[in-house]
């Protein structure tokens, strides 16, 4: 008869919210903005699958369809800056809302593309949608938050982007095998619809707004993230101070060496095995995600590191630059023999170490453009996410004119070049403990 008095999950989270016992619901927030980071990354990453059969379809060439791959991204970067201001004035409840239900509906429109001018259109609005995503996303991670686990919640988040790209090649080959590269884009397009929905549900401002989160936790969080009152309070938004903040900038270049970087695995990575390396579809399906994987992995080692870092040594300036500058050097080292080297298996091996360094940077990144937004995280997110989407959307549009050429191996060389930029500005440029609204 023990078990009859043992109390339920329901019954268990009741006596947390009433005793001094903290409650733990931020981790259900973490969920779901893990898995809207998911859903950014599928629908974003989709096209790359049935890009072989699409250009074929409409006779693109490798230029044109460079331009494709780009239209999303000239868009996503122009948004991000108005995205962060609504995501400021707005909350990250109604914005999220809003805008996975936009893209969602431009992912199935995706399907109905006729050729390149509408498939640019499509690309380019629908980048719109998204880019409002992140700012607010990272904006919900500021007021849930203690700057303790930021790393972790932003390794987590963007882990599970990265986790999307490796999948979608494996989700990817199977539905257009059994019905077409359209299908790819009705399914996708219908999981970030349901998103949408349990956003909205379960999610609140503030975790003080929330029935599931109790005093203890609140408080909890309250260490090191505005909430309640505080954001209450907040005045507008000072562009003048934000705008004018080198370190804005500073760390928007630097974030565009993972872009750039990233634009080739998110984009170019099947058709650099399929035609440059000679890999079967089908083989392809297995070999592309195993890069794409390691770089999810990447990520929430990074996260991890960065806050053990910080609460061993108490020095947040290296806990953050440190991992960045090991990330951008091991990415260099590993990107042009992945380009260079005869064999697939050494090169997919090369491609594999290239995108899980270049990852380890992106947790901490991301913490960075929190630690110094003093408590405008979706305005300077979204600034420095512009300027590196705008140097990522050059990288699609580059390997595509080169390789159209037959310059394999060229924009490896360039990739090295650009990691090794980014490690130089985080040794010596980027300071996450001075906010950019200090003018001390």
């Amino acid at each position: 008869m023990e078990h009859a008095s043992r109390p339920d999950v329901g019954s268990a989270a009741a006596s947390d919210l009433q005793s001094g016992k903290r409650t733990s619901y931020r981790w259900a927030v973490l969920f779901m903005i893990a898995m809207m980071a998911l859903i950014t990354f599928m629908d974003r990453t989709n096209i790359s699958i049935a890009a072989p059969r699409m250009s074929k379809d409409f006779g693109l060439s490798k230029t044109q369809m460079g331009f494709v791959f780009s239209a999303f991204a000239w868009a996503y970067a122009l948004g991000q800056l108005p995205g962060g201001w609504i995501t400021d004035k707005l909350g990250s409840r109604k914005v999220l809302t809003i805008v996975v239900l936009f893209w969602s509906l431009m992912t199935v429109a995706t399907a109905h593309a006729l050729g390149f001018i509408s498939l640019v259109v499509i690309r380019f609005i629908f980048g719109l949608g998204e880019a409002a995503s992140w700012p607010a996303g990272t904006q919900a991670m500021q007021y849930w938050y203690p700057k303790s686990e930021r790393g972790l919640v932003n390794g987590v988040t963007h882990s599970c982007g990265q986790f999307a790209t490796s999948i979608v090649p494996l989700l990817g080959v199977a539905i257009m095998t059994a019905w077409g590269w359209r299908s790819i884009f009705h399914i996708f397009g219908t999981i970030g619809i349901v998103w949408a929905i349990g956003w909205w549900v379960m999610y609140r401002e503030r975790p003080e707004q929330h029935k599931r989160v109790n005093p203890a936790e609140a408080a909890y969080i309250r260490d090191g993230a505005p909430t309640g009152s505080q954001m209450a309070k907040k005045p507008d938004i000072p562009w003048k101070l934000i705008l004018t903040s080198p370190a804005t900038y500073v760390l928007g270049i630097a974030w565009s060496a993972y872009t750039y970087t990233a634009y080739f695995f998110w984009y170019w990575l099947p058709t650099y095995l399929l035609e440059f390396r000679h890999i079967s579809l089908k083989n392809m399906g297995y070999l592309a995600p195993l890069p794409l994987f390691a770089g999810a992995v990447g990520v929430v080692v990074g996260g991890i590191i960065t806050d053990y870092a910080y609460k061993k040594t108490g020095n947040l300036k290296w806990s953050r630059r440190g991992i960045c500058i090991v990330a951008m050097i091991g990415s260099a080292l590993f990107a042009i023999p992945a380009g260079t080297m005869d064999k697939a298996v050494p090169v997919v091996i090369c491609l594999i170490l290239c995108n899980f360094f270049v990852s380890l940077c992106s947790a901490a990144t991301w913490a960075v453009s929190i630690d110094i937004a003093g408590g405008y995280a979706g305005s300077v997110s979204a600034i420095m996410n512009m300027i590196a989407q705008l140097v990522g959307s050059l990288s699609a549009i580059i390997f595509g004119i080169l390789v159209q050429k037959g310059y394999w191996v060229a924009p490896f060389y360039l990739t090295s070049a650009v990691t090794i930029t980014a490690a130089l500005l985080w040794a010596f440029a980027i300071n996450p403990e001075r906010s950019v609204l200090d003018r001390s």
